[in-house]
């Protein structure tokens, strides 16, 4: 579990995180998102151990960071912004270095590498050194040393970033994976991402927590798309009479008329058939009916 309270983090009068709560469970995926400069990696960061908040305080599994540091970090798999490893390493001898470091004991160590080597597909290139490898084999490298120590918290900045259009399906289903057995918090910039694999967003905004919410409740719906040749005059009285309905607004475009339609959290599945039912009742052409479906754009 990741606990983070009143977290605020100033650099001279620069406040790069202002006042942020909140708390991730045990097998959570959670997106972190805002701008650049928003605050997402300094937060990251925080939550590492990497950097003391100016105020506030991190627990991790019921463990304050700045007292018990060490202990805390030993269950923290973290890939840092831009993947900072050593050029001039060959692949497995950093992994194991990295394993070392990580408190990994010999006798485990063979197993671990095999492990993350097989995860982030780098088999191919345990042998070569980094300097010679592309962002996306680096990024992925920087992935396989966060998870050498099975780590029951994994904190990612960007993992998806210079990976190509298969990669990114790899990492997504190894987050997945990981997440069976630990608490896992991403940074991106690529909704996309957000929407395929997290549970839950928390959006930054200048310092500040703007959004902590489940991507269920974001998709939530209230609102009807209606599109018929109808005028409003035929079409709005018939529709606010339907039971939950609470406004219709109307708009032309390519001489359809398109309605929106406001009803009641959580009854879209009365309403939707209760419009189309009203519509061909009362002698209406009804083209199209949807949900509006919102996203994280």
């Amino acid at each position: 579990m990741i606990k983070a309270e009143s977290l605020s983090r100033k650099y001279g009068d620069v406040r790069a995180v202002d006042n942020v709560s909140f708390q991730i469970e045990h097998g959570e995926i959670v997106g972190l998102l805002g701008h650049n400069g928003a605050g997402k990696t300094t937060i990251m960061k925080m939550l590492t151990g990497y950097l003391e908040p100016t105020d506030g305080k991190v627990t991790i599994n019921d463990l304050d960071i700045i007292n018990n540091r060490v202990e805390v970090e030993r269950t923290i798999g973290y890939l840092p912004e831009n993947c900072p490893v050593y050029p001039e390493m060959i692949v497995l001898d950093y992994l194991d270095y990295a394993a070392s470091l990580r408190g990994v004991l010999p006798e485990r160590r063979l197993e671990r590498i095999r492990y993350a080597l097989e995860k982030t597909r780098l088999r191919e290139v345990a042998q070569k050194p980094i300097n010679t490898l592309s962002r996306g084999y680096r990024q992925r490298l920087g992935v396989a040393q966060a998870i050498l120590n099975s780590p029951k918290i994994l904190i990612l900045d960007e993992p998806t970033n210079g990976l190509d259009p298969s990669q990114i399906q790899e990492m997504r289903s190894l987050i997945k994976e990981l997440a069976e057995n630990a608490t896992v918090l991403i940074s991106t910039h690529i909704l996309q991402e957000v929407q395929a694999i997290c549970g839950r967003v928390i959006i930054i905004d200048r310092g500040k927590l703007a959004l902590d919410a489940a991507m269920a409740e974001l998709r939530k719906t209230d609102r009807l798309l209606v599109t018929t040749s109808a005028p409003p005059d035929k079409v709005e009285p018939v529709i606010r009479e339907i039971k939950h309905v609470q406004a219709v607004s109307s708009r032309e475009a390519d001489g359809q008329h398109l309605y929106t339609v406001e009803f009641a959290g959580n009854k879209l599945h009365e309403v939707a058939p209760a419009v189309a039912s009203a519509l061909v009742k009362n002698d209406l052409p009804l083209y199209s009916l949807q949900p509006q479906i919102r996203d994280l754009e």
